[in-house]
């Protein structure tokens, strides 16, 4: 898969709020300029909540095209619907995607037999593609416990797990009962160096959609043993990441990019701008770090 700087990819919409496919290929050929490890769209932050089965197909096929061999592509190919997962998770290998990132079912939440059987049935369906776990319990109001996590990380194909969990000694206990070839994600921006610390791979990353080169060097720095200057790197960063969650992801990482002259577009509803008191905050923010607008 890849160590270091995943980003997860906002979806730029057009003014009629469609995909906008011109802006999406930017975006990419951006990212693998500025020395992110790996894309993945479809996911949380890429808005796959609001998008059609179809527009996800067409994304996912499009940023392989685009992407064309030069930076992986990992698919968010989730769903509370198994047979859904498994066509999706079908689809981005079929196509040529290079993993998939699918997240524990929402909604109805399964206990942990159903979990592992819900991941099972995806690995077995796509016996030599990789998947990589995402636990986010914030959104799904599901945890897979460390047990499960053990049981799951035995299966071939699952290679890894993206943890968005603020719980530490968690992670540690993960990291301590898995094989030391199953990779652990940072999910959240604002513990990148604390996971890499206790043997994280990297992260999936909101940050990286504005700073893929930072995102990038923290995670390099500390896999090249300067750790000093991985840890000055976060604290520079530290502040931001933990601004672009004031509101519910991805609002806020849109502002920030429109801000900044992306022109990526607004948030789907049920999501909407965010208020004026949030973006006079976001301002404040971006006054303390050097960014390069697009």
């Amino acid at each position: 898969m890849f160590k270091g700087s995943g980003v997860a990819l906002v979806t730029p919409f057009t003014k009629e709020n469609n995909i906008n496919y011109t802006k999406l290929e930017e975006l990419i050929n951006m990212h693998i300029q500025n020395k992110t490890d790996a894309i993945i769209v479809c996911g949380t932050t890429g808005e796959s909540s609001t998008l059609s089965n179809d527009e996800k197909k067409e994304l996912i096929n499009f940023s392989v095209k685009i992407a064309n061999g030069k930076i992986p592509i990992i698919a968010g190919t989730g769903s509370n619907n198994t047979k859904i997962a498994i066509e999706m998770t079908k689809y981005a290998k079929k196509v040529g995607a290079n993993g998939a990132l699918v997240v524990t079912p929402y909604y109805n939440k399964c206990n942990m037999e159903g979990l592992y059987e819900h991941y099972l049935e995806i690995a077995n369906a796509v016996s030599d593609f990789p998947i990589i776990l995402y636990n986010v319990p914030s959104r799904t109001g599901v945890n897979i416990s460390v047990d499960t996590i053990k049981k799951l990380s035995k299966i071939k194909n699952i290679v890894g797990l993206k943890e968005a969990s603020p719980d530490i000694s968690r992670i540690i206990n993960i990291r301590n009962i898995v094989d030391e070839n199953f990779l652990i994600y940072s999910g959240n921006d604002d513990l990148i160096l604390p996971i890499l610390s206790v043997g994280g791979s990297g992260v999936i990353s909101v940050l990286a959609n504005i700073l893929p080169n930072e995102v990038h060097d923290i995670c390099y720095e500390y896999f090249d043993g300067n750790s000093k200057t991985s840890k000055n790197l976060f604290f520079k960063i530290f502040d931001l990441a933990q601004k672009l969650f004031i509101d519910v992801n991805p609002i806020m990482i849109k502002e920030c990019m429109n801000i900044l002259e992306y022109d990526v577009g607004k948030t789907r509803l049920p999501l909407t701008s965010t208020s004026k008191e949030n973006i006079d905050i976001l301002l404040n923010t971006l006054k303390n770090i050097e960014i390069k607008t697009n």
